[in-house]
């Protein structure tokens, strides 16, 4: 080279994009019935999930949404309300979602930048880098304690880690689906002296996954060998049952991720799209409707979802793109009605798009088992009342001596109370019948009180849209002109794009 020409530095461009740390503007004026949340942030693979993973564990709503990420650079606007489809007034929680988002874009891209630095040198100046921009963060906020350990990971309500989570120990658990099965998972745990603080089962495709946090007869994290591998015996045995040809998996928790995708996690390694034979499904009418078409001329696919709305949706289509390896550059979500539209333009991680019909079955199939997974089948049985150990294993007995069988459940303990909610059917998948649920109820009930609440689950059924789905057809016109990248481009004129 010669020595007269000054050297430039080919991680620069990098580094002007690390010196500017992740911005989040709230917007509760642009939009009558809506908040908007406006994410500036530089670009790393995940950024989108780790977003919508933070509006949805704060119970927003998002109706609408566009996204761009083309470039290495992530701006999106997000069109949020509050589970009573208002718009958020609390000061204190819009300044949380600030918080909170700008904080976990950080750590995420922290963490991408010393995976794929170029070894000491650069892990070090992203360590100075990060702390800088922290201290800039923390100069305008004040972020607390129950803020932080969300951030990090650390909430036992929302994440999976046995080396993370101190208070508990986190199992995890995959085999074939059966009334009984949390019956009899629960009764080994009690048997054991180990209590269920919480615990989340989701079924589909006759498959279950279940991730539960323990803790052994003193209170804390099961730390003895002794014990740990004798819980792993008998789960494994329950968790294969008799005829289990695909076999079941009880394994420890390591690392730390949100429970819900590892949910999903579990269910893919699991194959739970490929269902052997077709499964009834009485809550539903109608499979989701989505279509893969191809850009060549930009190399894009153009993933487009239509089925009926419901809560986390986005999440989990999000998730199930995001740990396929697939990245999403451009997204429309408009879910304001009863149906939810979303239409996606993807590549996979490695730079192609989906070049073969095989690869486009799998990400519809993927994408079908994402969406059904967390529907509710049958009535919704909450039971509120003090924790105690093997409290689990008494109410599951309870439903499975009444025939009943559990198609999704969600465990937790408040402070002192166990608040459980069960989502049952009869042992076919068929309604429960009501003299069932009332000779439950006595059952459980103390004194005159009643601890068993049950609520009807609403049938979700998908009514045909009055005119045909946008982007249901394809177009270069419409990915030139899509709303998203128009939207997204009128941001800048409105002066919210960041100015290097």
């Amino acid at each position: 080279m010669d020595e007269n020409w000054p050297y430039f530095d080919p991680e620069y461009d990098n580094l002007s994009t690390r010196i500017n740390p992740p911005r989040v503007v709230i917007d509760n004026n642009t939009c009558e019935n809506a908040t908007l949340i406006k994410v500036d942030s530089a670009n790393t693979h995940g950024v989108l999930l780790e977003v919508v993973q933070v509006l949805t564990e704060l119970d927003l709503s998002i109706t609408k949404a566009y996204i761009s990420s083309d470039g290495g650079w992530f701006m999106d606007v997000f069109h949020v309300t509050d589970q009573n489809k208002r718009k958020l007034t609390d000061e204190k929680m819009i300044d949380t979602i600030k918080q909170v988002s700008e904080l976990v874009l950080l750590l995420l891209l922290a963490k991408s930048w010393i995976q794929t630095g170029n070894e000491l040198c650069d892990g070090l100046l992203t360590g100075f880098l990060l702390l800088n921009a922290m201290k800039e963060l923390g100069a305008h906020h004040e972020v607390t304690r129950s803020d932080l350990r969300s951030c990090l990971g650390k909430s036992t309500r929302r994440s999976v880690g046995v080396e993370q989570v101190a208070e508990h120990t986190a199992i995890e658990l995959t085999g074939t689906d059966r009334p009984g099965l949390l019956s009899e998972v629960s009764a080994v745990l009690a048997s054991l002296k180990c209590n269920v603080k919480h615990a989340e089962v989701w079924t589909h495709n006759m498959r279950v996954a279940c991730v539960v946090y323990v803790t052994d007869e003193a209170g804390g994290p099961v730390q003895d060998p002794d014990l740990q591998s004798r819980i792993r015996e008998l789960l494994c045995n329950v968790m294969k049952g008799t005829d289990d040809r695909r076999g079941g998996k009880t394994e420890f928790a390591r690392g730390n991720t949100n429970t819900e995708r590892r949910l999903h996690q579990m269910m893919f390694a699991d194959r739970d799209f490929e269902s052997p034979e077709p499964v009834k499904r009485e809550s539903i009418e109608g499979k989701p409707t989505i279509t893969i078409q191809n850009c060549s001329e930009k190399g894009y696919s153009i993933v487009n979802v239509e089925c009926t709305d419901r809560p986390k949706l986005l999440f989990d289509t999000v998730c199930t793109l995001t740990d396929m390896q697939y990245v999403v550059f451009h997204a429309t979500i408009n879910s304001e009605g009863s149906i939810a539209h979303q239409e996606y333009y993807i590549r996979h991680k490695d730079g192609r798009f989906l070049d073969s019909e095989a690869e486009k079955q799998r990400v519809i199939k993927c994408l079908e088992a994402a969406i059904e997974r967390r529907v509710s089948d049958g009535l919704r049985l909450e039971l509120c009342t003090s924790d105690k150990v093997g409290l689990l294993s008494e109410v599951t007995r309870i439903l499975r001596e009444n025939g009943l069988s559990v198609t999704r459940a969600d465990v937790e303990t408040r402070n002192d109370k166990a608040v459980n909610v069960f989502y049952v059917t009869d042992a076919h998948g068929n309604p429960v019948d009501r003299r069932v649920v009332d000779t439950m109820r006595r059952e459980m009930e103390i004194g005159q009180k009643t601890l068993l609440q049950v609520t009807e689950v609403p049938r979700l059924v998908r009514s045909p849209p009055n005119e045909p789905t946008k982007g249901s057809k394809f177009s270069l016109g419409s990915l030139l002109k899509s709303q998203s990248e128009r939207f997204l481009y009128s941001l800048g004129s409105l002066g919210w794009a960041r100015s290097l």
